[in-house]
């Protein structure tokens, strides 16, 4: 029976990975696959939860002794620190392993540097198999250790003609029951959801993660975050229950951007102290309009309802555009149909200096 081939691994590694989309922050999510000297699965694993074992240990635990002279195939460069876990270039040293295939290296100081152990201790090490597709299941924590902020994807609900609500401020709801579900399941991948304190005066959300159909709260909550300048969300906001942890944002505590609002770039390096590293932005149209002229969002997810209403609202205010040439142009990566509903998910084109 043939082997696998490294490349067939790293796609069964990539997959192993995303399982993790949600309960690994502030840790990355990592698949690994170990392969025999034959090229067969011995052991196969992913980073679960953070403080668990990393995705090398559980491939090792399974593989046992026939990992010895093998290859495992790793999306992200093994780790080379002793944190809540030891490092696993040591356990992939100490099980004998040969060669060693990794999609992306790890930009994380604290962490990085597996690759050369591994090539010190003579084990041959192979970097950038897949390396786009990998990076692209990680990228919250990528771009969180790059920049030093949380990965932010603005996500709001539309009509077809680009209203968020109707002239008379009614909302509930633009899109089905299928689409709203599909946001739920959005916020589960994520660690905080970011809201301003108009939303929440218009609105009052809850901004859980639950199941629409019985109300149930998910086990995992992001942290609620409501960007509230002078302190005015009312004490008892929905966002204040005990159903999640909530931060109120203000002007005072986090610092003053020359509008007098909050920084909002001060406002994601202080969400990456606390290990936020995946920020979900609802709303409301005005907060959109500061991340996106201030260039702080990484993907934008809009949900379209085949309806229109000709007033109202629109998804987005000042986002710092004059004329048509500094408009934010967009690439769509992905468009799917949720129920009645068009999900469009693109990413902002970089500027030209």
């Amino acid at each position: 029976m043939a082997g696998v081939s490294t490349d067939e691994a790293m796609r069964r590694a990539i997959a192993l990975a995303a399982r993790g989309l949600g309960t690994t922050s502030p840790n990355p999510v990592v698949g690994c696959v170990l392969l025999d000297p034959d090229g067969e699965i011995v052991g196969e694993g992913f980073h679960a939860y953070a403080g668990g074992p990393h995705a090398e240990i559980v491939a090792l635990a399974q593989a046992g002794n026939r990992a010895k002279g093998g290859t495992a195939v790793v999306t992200l460069e093994p780790c080379d620190h002793t944190g809540r876990t030891g490092p696993c270039t040591h356990a992939l040293i100490q099980a004998g392993i040969g060669r060693v295939v990794v999609a992306v290296p790890d930009p994380n100081p604290v962490a990085s540097g597996g690759a050369g152990t591994l090539r010190a201790a003579g084990v041959e090490v192979e970097l950038g198999v897949r390396a786009d597709e990998a990076e692209a299941g990680n990228i919250a924590w990528l771009t969180s250790m790059r920049r030093g902020r949380p990965y932010v994807i603005w996500k709001y609900a539309a009509t077809l003609d680009g209203r968020s609500a109707a002239e008379d401020g009614t909302s509930m709801w633009i899109t089905s029951e299928a689409a709203r579900t599909d946001v739920h399941a959005l916020r589960a991948t994520v660690d905080a959801i970011v809201v301003g304190v108009g939303t929440v005066l218009a609105d009052d959300p809850r901004l859980t993660v639950r199941n629409l159909r019985d109300g149930t709260l998910a086990i995992r909550q992001p942290l609620r975050v409501v960007v509230d300048s002078a302190g005015r969300t009312p004490g008892d906001a929905r966002v204040r229950d005990a159903a999640a942890d909530t931060w109120i944002a203000t002007a005072a505590e986090v610092g003053t951007a020359p509008d007098g609002r909050v920084d909002l770039s001060a406002l994601l390096t202080a969400l990456h102290r606390r290990g936020i590293r995946a920020v979900l932005l609802e709303g409301g149209p005005r907060l959109a309009g500061g991340f996106l002229a201030a260039g702080l969002v990484d993907r934008v997810v809009g949900y379209l309802a085949p309806r229109l209403l000709g007033a109202g609202p629109t998804a987005l205010l000042d986002a710092g555009v004059r004329t048509i040439g500094e408009a934010i142009d967009l690439e769509i990566v992905d468009v799917t149909q949720v129920g009645p509903d068009l999900r469009i998910t693109a990413l902002p084109r970089k500027r030209e200096s």
